[in-house]
């Protein structure tokens, strides 16, 4: 009888510290905010392309000129559902700040970057990435040459659909002076192409470096073996 209160009692205790356990009281906020949607601009276009790479700009006001790391995230292509136009839009991870937005022209090209098969680069006279709109060379890395490849074909076909919008007399001139405007932005950024991004130069000096650590051990190891 004894041994049947104690188990009562031992139940009734594991119960309570249950309850005490899942017991989430619940508090109603001092001040309530309202809920808000936030905009990226993005919600009237339609996405065309995305894809992961690494974007670079040419520092020409530097000393010497170099290519400098912009950011790394989701590169877009994004066409607005009204006007027809299409923009290149890229965001850093993480914090989802923009590195480039800027419309597409049919007079932009897309050049390979100091020989590589899986970067461009390319003129822009107005990218607003800074929120002010100036002239900028960009350049952009994928993971490979295929996704590379990918990228130049929808961005060549961006080009076209564009062009065509652009062929009444009125666009046609304002397409003109672009065109003027990104010739003396390539006149004057020719030195880029021999330029490599920082963070290569270190890696290259490295491998330089580790180069003649080597060759220096086997002259070494040559004169030891000869005494």
């Amino acid at each position: 009888m004894a041994d049947t209160k104690e188990t009562q009692e031992e139940h009734e205790t594991t119960t309570d510290n249950a309850e005490e356990t899942n017991h989430d009281p619940h508090f109603e906020p001092i001040v309530s905010l309202p809920e808000q949607d936030v905009k990226t601009l993005e919600e009237d276009e339609e996405e065309l392309f995305k894809m992961r790479a690494k974007l670079y700009r040419f520092a020409s006001e530097n000393d010497p000129p170099e290519w400098k790391e912009r950011g790394t995230g989701d590169v877009k292509l994004l066409r607005h559902k009204e006007k027809g136009s299409i923009r290149l839009l890229m965001r850093r991870d993480r914090t989802l700040k923009i590195c480039a937005n800027h419309n597409i022209l049919p007079v932009m090209e897309l050049k390979p970057n100091a020989g590589s098969d899986r970067a461009w680069v390319w003129n822009t006279h107005a990218d607003f990435a800074d929120e002010h709109p100036k002239p900028e060379l960009l350049a952009i890395r994928f993971l490979n040459a295929e996704n590379a490849q990918k990228f130049k074909a929808k961005f060549d076909e961006c080009k076209e659909v564009v062009g065509k919008s652009l062929e009444s007399p009125g666009n046609k001139d304002s397409a003109n002076k672009v065109a003027e405007k990104l010739e003396e932005l390539s006149v004057k950024d020719d030195n880029a192409d021999n330029a490599k991004p920082s963070e290569e130069k270190e890696a290259e000096s490295k491998k330089e470096e580790s180069k003649k650590e080597a060759e220096s051990e086997k002259k070494a190891e040559k004169t030891e073996g000869e005494k």
